[in-house]
């Protein structure tokens, strides 16, 4: 298991986090993905590999910014 931990911008509730959460639990691989909107953090749990463009992706169709 890797874990990746990422800066989001634009989180300002439990549904922000709720929201940005399940988008990328869509992609290939992630086991877990768990949002902080207080600390602006998004930690994703996964195995095998995942690439940093997909998950900007979905964060961003989710309305929010990977920031870094």
């Amino acid at each position: 298991m890797n874990r990746l931990t990422l800066t989001v911008e634009g989180m300002t509730c439990h549904h922000c986090e709720m929201t940005v959460e399940n988008a990328v639990k869509q992609l290939k691989n992630v086991l877990s993905a768990k949002a902080d909107h207080q600390n602006k953090t998004l930690e994703i749990v996964y195995t095998g590999e995942l690439k940093i463009e997909d998950v900007k992706q979905k964060v961003e169709e989710a309305g929010y910014r990977v920031l870094g």
